[in-house]
């Protein structure tokens, strides 16, 4: 009998339209895998059982399955987007447990791609947090149970990489795809603004906030964003040599990178420049007060998010960086720092085409209860392990993570690619280059003993 968790999700779409699968039975297999194995990674918020199995149905009866890119494909879905009949409940007690009367956009583009829901994933309160847990449990990484498998899309990404999904739905705000990918050893890509529906909480941390996919390859990255963005994104691997900056250092001050990921960035940049590349050291010019500027953000953001909920029901790590966000907000709602950023930044990016540095400086921190440790702790833990990503929500322009060896843990390693708009088929390219040099595997070994 042929298994097909672990398959890919364009493998599974291929073999329902050619109708060697039936939908319902790719997806109960899954099913069968998230109730043998959820319960030690704890991946999911709601599991769709019975509704996914409807929905299986339907997709197979479809007049046309070939007119379906995904179809039958089990898709997890970040618990703040809106799935028709499900409560999204954001990681939260104070949030309403109020069924949605329709799919959020991005989750309706996917459905009508043939994907098949099969639950909604946990995340840390309003996804704030670089560590995925709270009220509703811990989700850990399945390549090392006692990691967190990251925030705050850390509940989709770890969904994936133990093969309880082939690709899910996330978002990133401040690193909220990267970071769990880069833990989990999957291939993400944080779109540039505009070119997939966002409509994340109450306006987008500030049109930071992108909705995208976590993939266990780039050709199925590719292929939901595709989905997402209702256009193409051609492969373009074997096109012209790219211009490729190669930074190592991170842009806190006092902020270090672990040798692994330094070392990550270095192989990957030989493997590019033997590829055709044309590959140099560069180091973009981050002003001092990024950092400020990502606390500011960061912060208001979660104060939009939080005013209409009831503090008392909010944790005390979630209530303190609220409360601090509010003092920005003006401020925040202004957008010089983040024009004046970006007007820093651009003239890099106008003689390089993209820009390679390591995806998080260290490895994830602990699983465990971080929701009921203080403010500052989960502040500097999070800045400490992935102070990388945040500068490209500030933008507002493209970045992936894609996996790239392991750390001497046994864990996944990973590297970040950044684009200039509109260079989201550019960053798949190169990321395509890296796996085809340098495959990865695809799922953790969660299942052994």
């Amino acid at each position: 009998m042929t298994s097909w968790v672990g398959r890919t999700a364009a493998e599974i779409a291929a073999a329902v339209r050619e109708k060697r699968v039936t939908p319902r039975e790719v997806v109960a297999e899954h099913l069968e895998r998230i109730a043998r194995l959820d319960g030690r990674i704890g991946a999911f918020r709601k599991v769709r059982a019975e509704a996914a199995l409807a929905e299986a149905d339907e997709v197979a009866a479809h007049a046309d399955l070939g007119e379906l890119p995904l179809a039958g494909v089990p898709l997890a879905v970040k618990d703040n987007l809106a799935v028709r009949d499900e409560a999204h409940l954001d990681g939260s007690a104070a949030t309403p447990d109020t069924p949605a009367d329709a799919d959020h956009a991005t989750v309706a583009r996917l459905r009508a791609a043939g994907a098949v829901v099969v639950g909604l994933t946990n995340v840390p309160e309003l996804c704030v947090f670089g560590t995925t847990d709270g009220v509703h449990g811990i989700t850990r990484n399945p390549w090392d149970t006692q990691r967190s498998a990251g925030g705050s899309s850390g509940g989709s990404a770890a969904a994936v990489a133990a093969g309880l999904a082939p690709i899910a739905l996330g978002n990133d705000g401040m690193g909220s795809l990267r970071i769990p990918a880069a833990n989990c050893g999957l291939v993400t890509i944080k779109p540039g603004f505009g070119v997939v529906p966002a409509g994340i909480g109450h306006g987008d941390w500030f049109g930071m906030s992108e909705n995208g996919p976590l993939a266990t390859s780039v050709e199925d990255a590719r292929l939901m964003l595709s989905v997402l963005a209702d256009k193409g994104f051609e492969n373009t691997a074997h096109g012209s040599p790219l211009r490729i900056a190669v930074s190592r250092r991170s842009p806190l001050v006092g902020t270090t990178v672990s040798r692994p990921y330094t070392n990550a960035v270095a192989q990957a940049a030989g493997l590019l420049a033997g590829a055709g590349h044309e590959v140099r050291r560069a180091e973009p010019p981050y002003p001092m007060s990024i950092g400020v500027t990502a606390l500011r953000h960061w912060t208001a953001g979660t104060a939009v998010d939080a005013a209409d909920l009831d503090p008392a029901l909010l944790t005390r790590r979630t209530r303190v960086h609220a409360a601090i966000g509010r003092r920005f907000l003006s401020g925040v709602r202004a957008g010089d720092s983040r024009e004046r950023l970006r007007a820093r930044l651009t003239p890099f990016f106008a003689e390089y085409d993209v820009l390679l540095t390591p995806a998080l400086a260290h490895r994830a921190p602990e699983a465990a209860p971080w929701h009921e440790r203080g403010w500052l702790r989960n502040a500097l833990a999070g800045s400490t392990y992935s102070p990388l990503t945040p500068a490209w929500n500030l933008t507002g322009w493209p970045a992936m993570s894609v996996p790239f060896g392991t750390l001497p843990s046994g864990t996944p390693c990973a590297v970040q690619l950044v684009g200039r708009p509109g260079s989201e088929a550019v960053l798949l390219a190169v990321a395509q280059t890296l796996e085809t040099l340098r495959p990865w595997q695809r799922t953790a070994p969660v299942d052994r003993p």
